[in-house]
């Protein structure tokens, strides 16, 4: 269950980050108030995956998970250049977040 909340927790993260950049510097008031709630939402899952994963992989795998997540919606729905460096990357980012996950 502790790795479900977190991926959970890391997705919440990805939409945060979505809203951060729809409220164009905070001066827009609804993303911005969804920024406030997703974040919260996000720690919140995060605290709960934190009492029996360890802070060490729990912090690298939501880290990794929100990342990845995050280069991918940047290329699908706001035109982000897409690289065959940038693939490797991500490729590289999501082996650490399952290898991590499998080690744990």
């Amino acid at each position: 269950m502790s790795w479900v909340l977190l991926c959970l927790s890391g997705f919440t993260e990805i939409a945060a980050v979505v809203f951060i950049k729809f409220s164009q510097g905070f001066s827009r008031l609804k993303p911005t108030i969804a920024v406030l709630f997703a974040d919260a939402f996000t720690f919140y899952l995060l605290s709960l995956a934190l009492i029996s994963l360890p802070v060490s992989t729990a912090y690298s795998v939501w880290t990794g998970i929100t990342t990845a997540g995050t280069v991918i919606i940047g290329m699908l729905f706001f035109n982000e250049k897409r690289s065959f460096k940038k693939m490797i990357s991500l490729i590289l980012i999501i082996i650490s977040v399952i290898g991590l996950k499998l080690i744990s």
